[in-house]
């Protein structure tokens, strides 16, 4: 009698493997977001960026407003991404937004905002200033 098949696991790096790593499924959704966005008009400055004790998903321009968008996703039924965004992973945003202000010179007055991009299996949804939410 023949042995069913092993699982088989995505690593970060593996070609061909059937089922993407979370990475690669983030990098995907990142990638979607961007294109979105340039299709409104932004201008996106960086991507991934990482500092003050947290990762920039994308770094963008919309108009004079430099705006910090968080990538999001979930398939699981029931879960909407936007739960996932508590008090701990906000503090981290915030550092993280500080730092790449002072990284690149520029003042903490420079109008900016945070926003969040989310995706299920019912599509894609744009939050924007979720920290005036």
């Amino acid at each position: 009698m023949p042995h069913p098949p092993s699982i088989v696991r995505a690593r970060s790096g593996d070609t061909g493997a059937a089922v993407p790593s979370r990475s690669e499924l983030g990098a995907k959704f990142e990638r979607i977001a961007a294109d979105y966005l340039r299709d409104q008009g932004w201008t996106i400055v960086t991507r991934r960026w990482r500092g003050g004790g947290g990762e920039l998903d994308l770094v963008a321009v919309e108009g004079e407003i430099l705006v910090f968008v968080e990538v999001k996703a979930s398939m699981a039924p029931g879960f909407a991404p936007e739960e996932n965004m508590g008090t701990v992973k906000q503090r981290r945003l915030a550092g993280a937004m500080a730092a790449y202000l002072d990284s690149v010179g520029e003042s903490e007055d420079r109008p900016c905002r945070l926003d969040l991009i989310a995706f299920d299996s019912e599509g894609m949804r744009h939050h924007r200033d979720i920290f005036s939410e």
